[in-house]
């Protein structure tokens, strides 16, 4: 095992201990979600969206915003508390491990995170019969990929504050209002064009889109490959400033 794999180990067995928390959630969110929001929202509208039903149009975005959902939880309370409350980090790096191996390991066991979220989800989008195509596995793929390009640059976020108050205000004005904007409940095209380019340079809607495909079984064009791209170069980015911000912080 590489010093990577033993570092995703420690996080691993620590949430072998705590799964049973968020195992309920993990279940339940979704079907509530589709529920509220497929049913409830989808009743009122008339024609659905692109001439596909409401609830199966909903579910990819919802799919991949439960994504970055799970991955900025998994890069904000938890990588804040390693360094300032538990001193995690600090005690790996004792060890010693690589903060390259420490970031790895970490991120790694958040892509778990993603992956147990989304097949939750894809099940229950199943029993709803909103799956159009067995290219809705690719779903997997592209959420952990959107989730890595989000839990990157958050990860280099909370390396680099000492308190909780800017997680809020991260959550406040950065989070939730790429969740609201990123085409998850309505196509992006229904916003101001400035807004579209914001939703555009958002990681979130890439990952909305491409989901949209697989679930509805469209074939992906030439610009899938730039979206991948896209995505990719988020999270290179942000695994750069990441490992910078915790080698600032751990190496002496």
């Amino acid at each position: 095992m590489t010093a990577s794999a033993y570092v995703l180990e420690y996080h691993l067995v620590n949430y072998r201990r705590t799964w049973r928390s968020s195992a309920l959630s993990t279940l339940v969110l979704p079907l509530l979600t589709m529920l509220g929001f497929g049913i409830g929202v989808g009743g009122y509208v008339r024609g659905g969206v692109e001439n596909v039903a409401y609830l199966d149009w909903i579910v990819p975005g919802l799919i991949a915003s439960a994504a970055v959902q799970t991955a900025i939880g998994e890069s904000t309370w938890p990588v804040l508390s390693y360094f300032e409350w538990l001193k995690v980090y600090f005690a790996q790096a004792a060890a010693p491990l690589r903060v390259f191996d420490i970031v790895t390991g970490h991120l790694a066991f958040m892509i778990f995170r993603v992956l147990l979220c989304v097949a939750a989800f894809l099940l229950v989008a199943a029993a709803f019969g909103t799956l159009h195509s067995w290219w809705a596995l690719a779903v997997l793929p592209i959420a952990a990929l959107t989730g890595l390009a989000v839990a990157t640059p958050v990860m280099a976020f909370s390396a680099s504050v000492t308190s909780d108050s800017y997680l809020a205000i991260l959550m406040r004005f950065a989070v939730l209002p790429m969740s609201l904007f990123s085409g998850v409940f309505f196509p992006v095209e229904s916003l101001p064009e400035v807004l579209r380019w914001v939703a555009w340079a958002l990681p979130l809607w890439h990952g909305v889109d491409l989901s949209r495909a697989a679930t509805l079984g469209v074939a992906p064009g030439p610009e899938a490959l730039w979206q991948v791209a896209f995505l990719v170069g988020w999270a290179a980015a942000g695994w750069f400033l990441t490992v910078r911000r915790f080698r600032k912080r751990l190496v002496v």
